[in-house]
C-alpha cells in the first residue's frame, strides 16, 4: 500500500474509533451496539479504570478524557498537524491500555485492540508524506 493511502487509512480508523467511543457514551448507538450507552455509565468505568483517583477526580477525569477523544481525531481528520496529534492520540491510548491492564487485566486491553491503536498512532505519527492534509495548504 502506498504511503499517501496507508496514512489516510490511519487517520480516518483512528478518528473513527475515536469517534465512535464519544458517540457511545453519549448514548448515540442503539443499546445493541453500545458498550456504555450512557454518560454516567462511563463516568462508573472511568472510576473503575482509576480506582486510587479521588472521588472527585472521576467526573473531571471522564471530561479531559471525553474532550481529548473529541479534540484529538477532529485534528487527525483534518490533517492538522497530523505528527504532533497522532504521538499524542498514541499517548491517549497506551494510558488508556495500561489503566485498562492495571485495574481489570490485560484480556480487555487485548479485546478492544488498545495496543494496536496505539501502535497504530504512532506508526501514524512517523509517516511525513502530507496527502489530504489541512497542512498543506497552511504552509
Amino acid at each position: 500500500m502506498k504511503p499517501n493511502i496507508l496514512k489516510l487509512f490511519l487517520r480516518l480508523a483512528l478518528s473513527t474509533g475515536f469517534l465512535s467511543a464519544v458517540a457511545d457514551r453519549f448514548g448515540f448507538w442503539s443499546k445493541e451496539n453500545s458498550v456504555w450507552g450512557n454518560w454516567d455509565n462511563f463516568v462508573s468505568y472511568t472510576a473503575q479504570l482509576n480506582p486510587w483517583f479521588p472521588e472527585a477526580f472521576i467526573s473531571p477525569a471522564a471530561i479531559v478524557a471525553t474532550a481529548a477523544e473529541i479534540i484529538l481525531p477532529i485534528f487527525l481528520l483534518l490533517g492538522f498537524k497530523t505528527e504532533l496529534f497522532a504521538k499524542l492520540s498514541g499517548c491517549l491510548l497506551l494510558i488508556f491500555a495500561l489503566s485498562m491492564t492495571f485495574s481489570t487485566g490485560i484480556k480487555g486491553a487485548f479485546d478492544y485492540s488498545i495496543f494496536a491503536a496505539a501502535g497504530a498512532a504512532f506508526a501514524l505519527s512517523n509517516i511525513r508524506q502530507k496527502y489530504f492534509e489541512l497542512d498543506i495548504y497552511l504552509k
